[in-house]
C-alpha cells in the first residue's frame, strides 16, 4: 500500500464559526473541571473511550471478554447483496474501510449495529440526548454548540479479527465546518494527554499531522488492553477504538487506521 500524505491545510468554510476554539493546556484543564460531561459526550459520539481512570481501571472485563466468542448464528442474507466487507450504498458508507483480509464484521456498536449510518439530524439528536448531567442553561448552551457543529451524518463499522483477539470500531462523522473538525480533533487530543490516564500510542505512517493514538497507562492486572485514535480529513472526523487480549497488537490497529485514512483519499485503491 502506498502511503498518502494528508495535508493539514484544508480550506476553511467561509463565514462559519468554529464551535470549539483550539485547545490549550490551561483551557482544557478548565473544561475538565467545569464541563467534563460535555466532553465525554462528544468523545462517545466520535467513538473514543471514556477519559476517566475509573473507566479504565474498574471496567467489567469479564463482560468484555464475551466479544471474542464466535457468534451463535450466521447473519441473515441482506437484501442489498453481499455485504461481508461492509455496505457501500451511500456516499458516507463508501468512506468506511471495507473489511480487510484477516477480519470480519464485528459485533454491534450499541444500538447502531456493526455497519450503520445515521443522518445528520438523527446524529445531532443523539448527541444532544446523550448530554447526561446537564440541565437548564448549561444544557441549552450545549445544544447550541452541537448545532454549530452542523453534523451532516455519521457512519460506523466494527471489525473483529479472525483470531478473535482484536475488536476495532471505526466511526466517521461529517460536518460542514472544516475548521470545527480540526478544532474538535485538537481539543480531544489535548484532553487525552492532560487527564494523565493515557499515553501516546504508535504514530500513523503518512498521517502524523492529522492522526493521533493513545493507550492507557500500563496496568499489569489487565487481561484486555485498548487503544483509541483520533483523526480528521477535511470535513470528516474519524475515530477508531480498539480492544484486544494480551499481547495487544497496536501495530495492527495503527495499520487499520492508516488504511482507513488512505481509503478516504483514494477509495478505489483500498476496496
Amino acid at each position: 500500500m502506498n502511503d498518502v500524505t494528508t495535508p493539514d491545510e484544508h480550506a476553511d468554510a467561509p463565514g462559519t464559526a468554529a464551535p470549539l476554539p483550539p485547545a490549550t493546556p490551561g483551557r482544557a484543564r478548565r473544561v475538565i473541571l467545569t464541563a467534563l460531561p460535555v466532553v465525554l459526550v462528544l468523545a462517545a459520539v466520535g467513538g473514543a473511550a471514556a477519559y476517566t481512570g475509573t473507566t479504565v481501571d474498574n471496567a467489567d472485563r469479564g463482560a468484555r471478554t464475551s466479544l471474542w466468542q464466535e457468534p451463535a448464528h450466521e447473519p441473515g442474507k441482506d437484501p442489498a447483496g453481499d455485504v461481508a466487507r461492509g455496505r457501500a450504498s451511500t456516499e458516507l458508507s463508501k468512506l468506511l474501510l471495507p473489511v480487510p483480509s484477516g477480519y470480519r464484521l464485528g459485533p454491534d456498536i450499541g444500538e447502531l449495529g456493526n455497519d450503520s449510518e445515521q443522518s445528520g439530524k438523527t446524529a445531532a439528536a443523539a448527541v444532544k440526548e446523550s448530554a447526561h448531567g446537564l440541565a437548564g442553561k448549561e444544557r441549552r448552551a450545549y445544544e447550541k454548540r452541537v448545532d454549530k457543529l452542523r453534523i451532516e451524518g455519521t457512519a460506523a463499522r466494527s471489525y473483529a479479527s479472525d483470531g478473535n483477539d482484536l475488536l476495532v470500531e471505526t466511526r466517521i462523522m461529517r460536518m460542514k465546518d472544516k475548521k470545527a473538525v480540526r478544532n474538535l480533533y485538537t481539543f480531544r487530543s489535548d484532553l487525552f494527554e492532560i487527564v494523565g490516564v493515557f499515553r501516546q500510542g504508535p504514530k500513523i505512517q503518512g498521517h502524523t499531522r492529522n492522526a493521533t493514538c493513545f493507550v492507557p497507562r500500563k496496568n499489569s492486572k489487565d487481561s484486555i488492553e485498548s487503544m483509541n485514535c483520533l483523526a480528521y480529513d477535511g470535513e470528516l472526523s474519524i475515530s477508531v477504538s480498539a480492544s484486544g487480549t494480551v499481547p495487544f497488537d497496536r501495530a495492527a490497529v495503527a495499520e487499520l487506521l492508516k488504511d482507513q485514512l488512505n481509503h478516504i483519499t483514494s477509495p478505489g485503491e483500498y476496496v
